[in-house]
């Protein structure tokens, strides 16, 4: 007989992609932050003269201002203060402003080096944004001044520092962007994860409880359902992770260049960029994904199918919410301290290793031989688990009433 597998899996595929909430979820958020990079450039057309006249009448503040200015975008042309001969550089610069040959006039004077109050004349109200850029420039320069010392050493120290750190274990490197993509990542997984396994239960509960399921079965065998229906779901969620991953990458390649060219004051999102993922992460995110997926899907198949109500199911997937929850709650300590024991032993447990395993190794503390283990165990449990949920599934898809004892689910997997 030919298999059911494949119009299964085509059924529950298109009758999820066509649905509201997956347009929703997975178009409408990608469009919204492409959008968010895009559209500035787009609504703002050009973004007007960039020329930024300074006059500096403490004849110190224009070089340390300066180099913050023209890394914000601004070409900086210093004027001479020549209020003593009985003129004006502001007057005599306005019409300037007013034919939009330059972007505006910058005053520095001894307020500024006293309290970093400065005077800006411009054609036009500023946005919030550039305006606190404009700030944060002046009052770092008045500051470096004041200290009176050489200026780069000082704008370091006003940045925070750095901390050069010597590890005599060269064999790891750790970067700061792949912690944050470590926790981000690890927390995408655990959300999909859980999402789509609770998709698959639900969808098998509403056959059994439509009583669809007696028809369907008439024509394929319960393992075939069981499989179609993991599959599917399955499909779409790598569906929409492509989706997303492919937003992602055109957001930090293309949109968020162009917005940095466009609104020169929103320099630090470059660091959105050291985010992104690389290849190798992407192909270990997609590992673990699949790997948790048919795990988690397979005991949630079973509860679907064990089941007899929306209520029934919410009391009986509490363990399996349990296992997916303790992940994500030592996540922190696994990343604060990635080579305890704790650490090594919890990311190596089939049913947690998709979250944290993940995180270590994205973060650079889990080896090639780790990496390999968890993934074997997490396959080797699968198959255990999906033997079980399926002998279950085969009898609880059709069974009505009370829901099972734990005894009469072991007489299922034993007579299944």
């Amino acid at each position: 007989m030919k298999s059911a597998v494949f119009p299964i899996i085509k059924r529950e595929y298109l009758e999820r992609v066509r649905s509201r909430w997956f347009i929703i979820a997975t178009l409408a958020g990608p469009l919204l932050f492409i959008g968010i990079a895009v559209l500035p450039v787009l609504t703002m057309g050009s973004s007007g003269p960039s020329e930024l006249v300074v006059v500096d009448r403490t004849a110190r503040l224009l070089s340390t201002v300066q180099p913050g200015l023209e890394a914000a975008g601004y070409a900086v042309t210093p004027v001479a203060d020549a209020a003593a001969a009985g003129t004006d550089p502001v007057a005599d610069h306005t019409r300037r402003i007013q034919d939009d040959e330059i972007f505006g006039i910058l005053v520095l004077d001894s307020a500024t080096l006293a309290t970093g109050r400065a005077r800006l004349t411009v054609a036009n109200a500023l946005s919030p944004i550039r305006e606190m850029a404009l700030r944060q420039v002046i009052a770092q320069g008045a500051l470096v001044t004041r200290l009176s010392a050489d200026a780069p050493e000082v704008i370091g120290l006003l940045a925070g520092g750095t901390l050069d750190v010597e590890v005599l274990d060269d064999e790891v490197e750790v970067e700061g962007s792949d912690f944050i993509l470590a926790y981000l990542g690890a927390f995408l997984l655990y959300m999909t994860l859980l999402f789509y396994a609770v998709a698959v239960m639900r969808s098998v509960l509403e056959e059994k409880t439509s009583r669809i399921v007696e028809v369907i079965l008439s024509s394929v065998r319960p393992v075939e359902l069981m499989l179609g229906k993991i599959l599917g779901v399955g499909a779409v969620g790598l569906t929409q992770l492509g989706i997303w991953a492919v937003s992602f990458v055109v957001l930090a390649d293309v949109g968020l260049p162009r917005l940095m060219e466009a609104r020169p004051e929103l320099a630090t999102l470059r660091e959105f960029a050291s985010v992104a993922p690389t290849a190798g992460q992407l192909l270990l995110f997609l590992a673990f994904f699949l790997g948790g997926y048919f795990l988690y899907s397979s005991l949630y198949a079973a509860v679907g199918a064990m089941a007899n109500s929306d209520q029934e199911a919410q009391q009986a997937q509490a363990p399996l919410v349990i296992l997916m929850i303790v992940p994500a709650v030592i996540l922190p300590g696994v990343l604060e301290n990635p080579e305890s024991t704790m650490a090594v032993w919890t990311s190596l447990v089939p049913f947690f290793a998709p979250v944290l395993m993940f995180a270590r190794a994205v973060s650079g503390w889990a080896s090639g031989a780790e990496v390999a283990v968890a993934l074997a165990g997490i396959a080797v449990t699968t198959v255990v688990v999906a033997w079980i949920g399926g002998r279950i599934y085969r009898v609880g898809i059709l069974m009505t009433g009370k829901r099972p004892s734990v005894r009469q689910l072991w007489r299922w997997v034993r007579t299944g």
